[in-house]
């Protein structure tokens, strides 16, 4: 059986469990669940939006999602963020309106209203504490619930484009150093831990690399942006100071390079960290989604030579036993779903050579999704079952895409995964 075949099958053996919302089995009745993205009904919305943009199975059961996501109050505002709320929402309308143009458009409207003023809101806010020179939250600019999350949407919509320059002009000052107790501190350093909050583990905060909450999140949609021909005063200088930064504290190993998920303060003081120990090359974390902002970095800035060693670390990392012994789950933001399906986008705008490593690699991380051969109709159901429930950043709509997206059976113009910035740039720059 082919990969395609394979891809595509667990994709619809999945979303044949989750046929309608109403379905009294599925762990999805968290008042919440249905305005999130990451864990309830929009990531299900989209698996079924792109099985019909397929022709897969039928669009009706993608509207009846739509229509569950969209059926009560949508927060905006400060309580909502890309991965909840209005902008979730508007994410995958988004996405079927692409597909069908012309639906949901009043919907869209209303939502990118909102949208459009909480981007200015922020930014505004996120300025204001620049000038006094105090340090960020993650959550001030981070992709899943920050600034540049935001900004990933709105680069999808024609009428943000006001908003995203000033999402994109406030990232490229969040790349200017901060001066605190006598020292200089990258502009994206928090005063908290990873989690958000203060932790004693780091005092003094960290440096933050990675896509989900760190400074690899907006060097990806700095590079998308100017990929696309959308350039602010300041951008591509803004993308070498932060590759320069990840330069600095890469590790080469045998197994090729790695980089910390984050930077201590005693370490920032040292100049140094220990070389990291095997890490699950994720998207969220680590060599998958680094390896992808710095090639996206690459094409941006006409970096031939970052462009090759970008592939390079990913394809080095997918067989490297002891990265790949650190992934333990199938999901798509720290498994082996994600892990199929960024080296499938790498590999679309890798060399020849590189991209071939890719490719070969990518039916063994779909095989590492049901390792025990139980056949896509038992995956699914298994995938469904596990926790944290069938949503998309960790849960079985996820693997799915994931899947969909390896198969020539998806759309070659998709873009579901805008909101994990992993979708295929434009090249107006090349």
């Amino acid at each position: 059986m082919s990969l395609t075949y394979e891809g595509h099958e667990l994709a619809v053996a999945v979303a044949d469990l989750l046929t309608h919302p109403d379905d009294p089995s599925l762990p999805i009745h968290q008042p919440w669940w249905r305005q999130s993205l990451a864990l309830g009904v929009p990531g299900i919305a989209l698996l079924h939006v792109e099985l019909a943009a397929a022709g897969l199975r039928p669009w009706q059961r993608a509207h009846h999602w739509l229509t569950a996501a969209t059926s009560g109050p949508v927060t905006t505002g400060p309580d909502s963020h890309p991965f909840h709320g209005a902008p979730a929402l508007a994410h995958v309308l988004a996405c079927a309106a692409a597909h069908q143009p012309g639906s949901y458009a009043r919907a869209l409207d209303g939502l990118d209203t909102a949208i459009a003023a909480d981007a200015r809101r922020r930014v505004a806010a996120a300025h204001a504490r620049i000038d006094v020179g105090e340090l960020p939250a993650l959550a001030e600019f981070d992709t899943i619930r920050g600034l540049t999350g935001l900004g990933a949407y709105l680069l999808r919509r024609p009428s943000g484009e006001k908003e995203l320059r000033s999402v994109l002009e406030y990232l490229v000052r969040l790349t200017t150093p901060l001066h605190r107790d006598g020292e200089a501190l990258p502009g994206w350093w928090t005063g908290s831990g990873p989690n958000g909050r203060t932790d004693d583990r780091f005092p003094g905060g960290h440096g933050n690399t990675g896509v989900a909450h760190g400074i690899a999140g907006p060097l990806t949609l700095l590079a998308l942006a100017a990929l696309q021909g959308v350039l602010v005063p300041g951008h591509l200088a803004a993308i070498t100071t932060v590759c320069a930064w990840l330069d600095r504290w890469r590790s080469d190993t045998d197994a090729g390079p790695i980089w910390p998920y984050w930077i201590t303060r005693a370490q920032l003081r040292a100049g140094h960290a220990p070389k990291p120990s095997a890490q699950r090359p994720s998207w969220c974390y680590g060599t998958a989604g680094l390896a992808h902002a710095q090639q996206l970095a690459a094409l941006a800035t006409g970096d031939p030579v970052r462009r090759v060693a970008a592939g390079d670390a990913l394809a080095r990392a997918l067989i490297d036993p002891r990265q790949l012994a650190a992934t333990t789950d199938p999901s798509l933001c720290h498994g082996y779903a994600g892990l199929a399906h960024i080296a499938h986008r790498i590999a679309a705008d890798a060399p020849p050579g590189t991209a071939a490593r890719l490719d070969a690699r990518v039916p063994h991380l779909l095989r590492m999704i049901d390792p025990a051969g139980a056949g896509p109709r038992r995956t699914a159901a298994a995938l469904i079952a596990a926790a944290p429930g069938p949503g998309l950043l960790e849960g079985a709509a996820g693997v799915a895409l994931a899947a969909l997206s390896c198969s020539t059976a998806s759309t070659p113009d998709s873009s579901w995964d805008s909101c994990l910035l992993t979708v295929r740039p434009a090249h107006p720059l090349k």
